[in-house]
C-alpha cells in the first residue's frame, strides 16, 4: 500500500489518480448533458480545487469560462467554523450558469456561506461540483449536484488538498493513517 508522510503525520493511500480521472470524465459528461448548448462559468475555490478544476474543464465540452474565488476556514486539520473571504468574484454572474468547483464538502459551512453569498448576485443556475463529499461530517442540506467520491470523516490530502499547505501535489488522495 502506497504511503506519505506529511508534518510527521503517516497517510495511506485512499483514492488513485486513475480513479480520480475516470470519475471526472463522467461528472463532465453529466454537466455537458445538463448544459447542452449553453454557456457556464466554472467558479473554482482555491486553493484546493485548482488541479480538481484543471481536469474537469478538460471533460466539458460547452463554451466554459474559468474564474475563480478564494475563501478559508480550515487550520490544520480540523475547520475553524468561521468562513473568511480572502479573495472575491470579479466576474458579474447575474442571470448566468454557474458551477461552483470543489475540492470538498465536509461539514458543508464554506459553502453554505458561498451559495449564501452568490445567490444575491442572481445567477441563473447555480450548481455544486465536489471531487469529494463527507455525507457525515455534513451539516445542511443544500443539494451537491456532482460529487465525485463519497468519503468518510476522515482527514485527506492529495490532488489538491492539503495539510498546512502540503501534499496538494500528489496525484492520488490519500487518508489519514490510522495504523502506525
Amino acid at each position: 500500500m502506497k504511503k506519505i508522510k506529511l508534518k510527521e503525520k503517516d497517510f495511506e493511500i485512499y483514492l488513485s489518480d486513475s480513479q480520480i480521472n475516470s470519475r471526472i470524465t463522467e461528472i463532465g459528461l453529466k454537466i455537458k448533458e445538463d448544459f447542452d448548448g449553453e454557456e457556464v462559468i466554472l467558479l473554482g475555490i482555491l486553493n484546493g480545487s485548482f488541479v480538481f478544476m484543471a481536469d474537469l474543464v478538460r471533460k466539458i465540452n460547452l463554451s466554459v469560462h474559468c474564474e475563480f474565488l478564494r475563501i478559508s476556514s480550515y487550520q490544520g486539520t480540523s475547520t475553524t467554523e468561521k468562513v473568511k473571504t480572502v479573495m472575491g468574484l470579479t466576474t458579474d454572474i447575474f442571470n448566468k450558469n454557474v458551477i461552483v468547483v470543489e475540492d470538498i464538502v465536509d461539514t458543508g459551512i464554506s459553502m453554505n456561506f458561498l451559495l449564501s453569498e452568490l445567490s444575491k448576485k442572481n445567477p441563473k443556475r447555480l450548481a455544486i461540483a465536489t471531487l469529494l463529499f463527507k455525507k457525515d461530517a455534513f451539516r445542511f442540506n443544500y443539494p451537491l449536484d456532482y460529487v465525485g467520491f463519497e468519503i468518510p470523516n476522515k482527514f485527506v490530502v492529495g490532488y489538491g488538498l492539503d495539510y498546512d499547505g502540503l501534499g496538494r501535489n500528489f496525484p492520488d488522495i490519500y487518508q489519514l493513517s490510522t495504523t502506525k
